[in-house]
């Protein structure tokens, strides 16, 4: 069967943005629907205003009830509050300032009515926060947008005072508020129409790009990338970096380009994924095909989400770098790079994350802090420095400045893509031939994740997996070492489970957003040896759900 993943994107392809504005505001969720209910995954409440998953009632609902957290939390600052480039997030951008107008609580938006990436609304909030006692206001943020999801979706994140994505804790209680205020009639809750609240005077102008980037020299070297001369092309795949990268450029002297700057809510520029849809994932090599296309124009291209919280390398001689690859190459740059940072503080990375790292952070006498999927888990060590790098496979990440404070608390794809530039200017090679040494020193890392439906009951199912429904001795011809419910670095429950063996690993886990559960795998021998671990894996999986498990790789090994 042929596929057009990869190909450029064709009228038949694009939503139509005028139904979809219109159904946001048209169409009203059932709350007793589950798939209509606010829901919060590991980032955000998502959904499409088609599906009525993402309306009008949704944006109301989850504001009103942020406005209630905050007074219950005793939350007295600003609220900052951005947006990216999805056709959605600009209506649902105007339904919450007009919720946090009525209720009289302060907003901070982009004084160009621009856009907005997560780090740096992750950063703004800490600044904000930086030296005030507990007794002072502090401020914390929205941000609307669904990431890296199909121009049909919509998101909206919430980010605590400490400036990172909001724990289950927090979410549950706001996303429990919001369906309450959906069942009791969400019309009931005050607004100020956006054409007032944007003049009231708790809606004040806020320079989100300058406050980022004038910061930047604090953690990332830009007088090696400067003085280098390196050519560096950088593609916010249609989204919020945009401005961003173009300032970055102009403030610094960079001889940098900003490649596709166009912003079109269809995104009809785009490259098709792996399912044929459009997607701004930039660690896939079907969204990513047009820069992969043009990298021997540039000694090295990164690529950016529409919010920015995620990173994708592409070199002249690798082409798209494999994500866990990317990361286990900037953890051994960044320790032997930061002197500054303490030795004391650890690596942090999530238990799907390549055993490459592990490895690494060993050589080099460091502390390895592995967690459940979920950036969340980061949060606290970053904010104080315990951590000193947080990173998930998925292609996010975030670091402390050069001086070993905190820089953000979020995934960061901006600092994580000019530490590419960085690296290739001081070092003279690229990431992927510094990997390559690794790679000759730790091991050849093999990686693939595999994805399958799955009811809600089957999720359940997996999500309550014990160590004790592992009968299996041997993985992949390898006896087992470890199998693992709960994560070691902070033991706290994966939600699925982890099985370990010398030179492989699978994980089992059901998706926080779709009706997905995932396989992970990861050989350090080779193809065959990851066929056959998968293997192991999917017959556990069928023996918990009994159904056939998966059996077509969601996207190529190592990419998804």
């Amino acid at each position: 069967m042929t596929t057009r993943a990869g190909q450029l994107a064709q009228d038949r392809d694009l939503v139509d943005i005028p139904a979809l504005l219109d159904s946001y505001y048209d169409l009203v969720p059932d709350p007793s629907v589950p798939a209509q209910a606010v829901s919060f995954g590991t980032s955000g409440h998502r959904g499409s205003s088609f599906n009525r998953a993402f309306n009008e009632a949704h944006i109301a609902a989850i504001t009103a009830a942020i406005v209630d957290f905050r007074k219950n939390q005793g939350i007295h600052g600003p609220i900052f509050l951005g947006r990216d480039t999805h056709a959605l997030s600009e209506p649902a951008f105007l339904t919450v300032l007009e919720v946090l107008a009525a209720a009289e609580v302060d907003a901070l938006i982009d004084e160009r009515d621009g856009f907005t990436p997560t780090p740096v609304l992750s950063h703004a909030i800490l600044g904000f926060n930086a030296g005030k006692s507990a007794s002072e206001p502090q401020a914390d943020g929205i941000i609307v947008t669904p990431s890296h999801n199909p121009p049909s979706d919509g998101g909206i994140k919430y980010n605590p005072p400490h400036g990172g994505p909001a724990g289950s804790e927090t979410t549950t209680w706001i996303a429990e508020r919001a369906n309450a205020y959906l069942e009791a009639g969400w019309e009931k809750i005050p607004r100020t129409g956006f054409q007032r609240a944007f003049h009231l005077e708790n809606t004040e102008n806020f320079d989100f790009i300058a406050n980022y980037t004038e910061d930047l020299e604090s953690v990332i070297d830009l007088d090696v990338i400067r003085s280098s001369g390196i050519e560096i092309g950088a593609d916010p795949l249609g989204g919020a970096s945009v401005d961003y990268w173009a300032a970055i450029a102009e403030d610094f002297d960079l001889n940098l380009t900003v490649v596709h700057p166009e912003i079109d809510p269809a995104w009809s520029f785009m490259t098709l994924d792996w399912d044929e849809n459009i997607r701004m994932d930039c660690s896939s090599p079907y969204a990513m095909a047009g820069l992969i296309a043009s990298r021997s124009d540039f000694d090295i291209a990164t690529g950016n989400d529409a919010d920015a919280d995620r990173h994708g390398i592409v070199t002249p001689d690798a082409g798209l770098m494999n994500p866990n690859h990317y990361l286990a190459t900037a953890i051994d740059y960044l320790i032997d790079n930061r002197p500054e940072w303490s030795s004391s503080a650890g690596i942090g990375k999530t238990l799907v994350t390549s055993s490459i790292v592990d490895r690494i952070v060993a050589a080099h006498d460091r502390r390895l802090f592995e967690v459940p999927v979920g950036f969340k888990w980061f949060v606290p060590g970053l904010l104080d420095s315990t951590l000193s790098f947080g990173g998930e496979e998925s292609a996010g990440a975030s670091f402390l400045r050069r001086s070993g404070k905190v820089w953000s608390t979020d995934k960061d794809g901006i600092i994580m893509a000019l530490l590419a530039a960085e690296m290739t200017a001081k070092t003279g090679q690229t990431p992927s031939q510094r990997y390559a040494g690794l790679a000759a020193n730790f091991g050849t890392s093999v990686y693939a994740r595999q994805d399958a439906p799955a009811t809600r009951e089957q999720k359940a199912k997996l999500g309550s997996l014990e160590a004790s429904q592992v009968k299996a001795k041997t993985v992949g011809g390898e006896p087992v070492t470890s199998t693992l419910t709960s994560a070691p670095g902070n033991n706290a429950p994966i939600g699925g489970l982890k099985v370990t063996t010398e030179n492989s690993w699978f994980a089992v886990r059901p998706s926080g957003t779709e009706d997905v559960y995932k396989i992970y795998a990861e050989s350090l021998r080779d193809e065959d040896h990851l066929r056959a671990v998968q293997h192991d894996a999917r017959t556990l999986v069928d023996g918990v759900l009994e159904h056939p498990g998966p059996n077509t790789p969601q996207g190529s090994p190592g990419t998804r």
